[in-house]
């Protein structure tokens, strides 16, 4: 797994104990503080760790919202339901799922927004999130093509791109529907947008 630490920090070995009490201390604090509220003074009382602890590992609250909520994302796992529908149905359903949770509505909103003016931000929202949990495209395109429901693509930029464009409509279709139209990701919603990306995903590629 990626190291969260932050570039260029040195000193003693992090506690994994002291990490994984100061997530869920932040998520705790949104949940009931909500973003312009929480402090890093409040995470750790919360935690029950120095202030200074949180410094050593987190620049400011940013970050540190960051990584909390991409431990919640990093519960994502690839269900083998025996088709690649139905293992599509089942990552979306735990998205979605996750989504649902106030810690990550609400910590997910608040850095997509402040990442609006603060590049370093977006950079970490994609390191933390979004390229992490493209492992679970990568590995579902491999386990659809190894039962023949999808073509090999021998061209390694060109797979790339589909790997980029599937998370990113699966990713937007349920973070809009979510979070956007606060509209339920039920079983009947993702059954129909799970027919509509295969149509696109198996369709015949025509004449280059």
């Amino acid at each position: 797994m990626q190291s969260r630490t932050p570039a260029g920090r040195t000193g003693r070995p992090r506690s994994t104990a002291a990490d994984a009490a100061i997530l869920a201390a932040t998520r705790a604090a949104l949940v009931e503080l909500g973003w312009s509220k929480l402090t890093l003074g409040d995470v750790a009382l919360r935690a029950g760790v120095a202030k200074t602890t949180l410094y050593r590992r987190w620049a400011g609250k940013n970050e540190l919202v960051v990584d909390a909520v991409a431990e919640l994302f990093d519960e994502l796992t690839l269900p083998d339901r025996g088709s690649l529908a139905a293992d599509i149905e089942g990552v979306v359903l735990q998205f979605a799922a996750i989504l649902a949770r106030p810690e990550a509505r609400n910590g997910l909103m608040a850095v997509v927004a402040e990442s609006t003016r603060d590049e370093a931000l977006r950079e970490r929202i994609r390191a933390s999130i979004v390229d992490r949990q493209k492992r679970l495209v990568l590995a579902g395109r491999a386990r659809a093509q190894a039962r023949g429901e999808l073509p090999p693509e021998p061209d390694a930029a060109e797979a790339a791109r589909t790997i980029d464009l599937i998370f990113d409509m699966v990713a937007g279709a349920v973070v809009h529907r979510t979070l956007v139209s606060a509209e339920p990701a039920d079983e009947e919603w993702v059954h129909g947008f799970t027919r509509v990306l295969l149509s696109g995903l198996t369709a015949t590629p025509g004449p280059g």
